[in-house]
């Protein structure tokens, strides 16, 4: 790995963590009553509740950085390490919490 990949891995997991800090904090999950138009409700470790949409000037950054977008190398990423023999711990904890949230199987 070169030293401008190692920072622009860095950099990009530093702005992913502080885009993270900004946004509405919680257990995010899809909720409603009406199955057209489901709600996103962010849950609290406190036991409270916040609907995503009302705190959108904390969310819009959040959503549209993890846009469909970053599927394609994300999942690049997942597939190559699960075929490299000792698979990065990081990638598998991320796997598991993405297989706790997708639909799906």
């Amino acid at each position: 790995m070169t030293a401008d990949d190692a920072r622009t891995l860095r950099t990009a997991a530093d702005r992913l963590a502080e885009l993270a800090a900004r946004t509405t904090p919680g257990d995010w999950r899809v909720g409603g009553l009406l199955a057209s138009r489901p709600e996103v409700i962010a849950h609290g470790v406190d036991g409270g509740t916040e609907h995503v949409a009302e705190a959108r000037a904390a969310t819009a950054a959040w959503i549209t950085a993890l846009s469909p977008a970053v599927a394609a190398p994300l999942a690049a990423w997942l597939r190559e390490a699960a075929g490299s023999g000792a698979p990065d711990r990081s990638a598998v904890a991320l796997a598991r919490v993405l297989l706790g949230r997708l639909p799906g199987g």
